[in-house]
């Protein structure tokens, strides 16, 4: 199957693919991420809003006690450690960049809490610059799925991606994987009879002999 094909079969099954953090500003989904790590975004949904509605501004996520910022994203798991990063986050973005979030790659990766895979959904949904694929577990499972890479590291998972899709293939394929992952694609017993992609699916084709 090639890539547009691959593209517009998803795009059918999920016209209203997008991003499911919920964010207003940059900075805000840059909290968001760091919280979705080793978490739902759903959780994470849920505990944003107080969050957010508490600290209004990237100046109060330095004044903060850290031991608040500690509870506010305690559901989140990890909690030590994220509210850490969250805090230094936006210490860095206002001495450095102006209180401004960065939105290039490599200063991104410089944030504590920020990997490539984060810096991916930042560039992409805050600053619309799709510069990369972001490699969750739903886009590892499914490219391996469907033959698309034989990698288990992110980062060379994401240059096997890059190399199939298009640039202007990558917004929507940032959000259809995820999608089809959570919906279809589950890790545990897959939904593989009703998927489109079954014909072109080695992991299905594997089942069937």
């Amino acid at each position: 199957m090639d890539s547009k094909k691959l593209v517009r079969t998803l795009k059918n099954l999920y016209p209203d693919a997008k991003c499911s953090l919920d964010f207003h500003t940059s900075f805000e989904l840059l909290v968001a991420v760091i919280l979705a790590a080793q978490c739902t975004d759903e959780r994470v949904n849920k505990v944003t809003p107080t969050i957010f509605i508490r600290l209004p501004q990237i100046e109060n996520y330095v004044e903060i006690n850290i031991l608040e910022l500690e509870e506010l994203v305690h559901s989140c798991g990890f909690y030590k450690n994220k509210a850490k990063n969250i805090k230094e986050c936006a210490k860095i973005i206002i001495e450095k960049y102006d209180s401004k979030v960065p939105s290039e790659m490599d200063e991104l990766l410089k944030l504590p809490g920020i990997g490539r895979k984060s810096a991916n959904v930042i560039l992409l949904e805050a600053f619309n610059i799709p510069s990369g694929i972001a490699v969750d577990t739903h886009a590892k499972r499914i490219s391996n799925r469907l033959g698309l890479t034989i990698s288990q590291d992110p980062i060379k998972i994401e240059q096997d991606l890059l190399a199939y899709f298009s640039i202007d293939q990558i917004r929507d394929i940032n959000h259809l994987l995820m999608w089809h992952g959570r919906n279809l694609c589950i890790a545990q017993n897959p939904r593989c009879e009703i998927c489109p992609l079954k014909k072109d699916c080695k992991y299905f084709l594997c089942l069937k002999k």
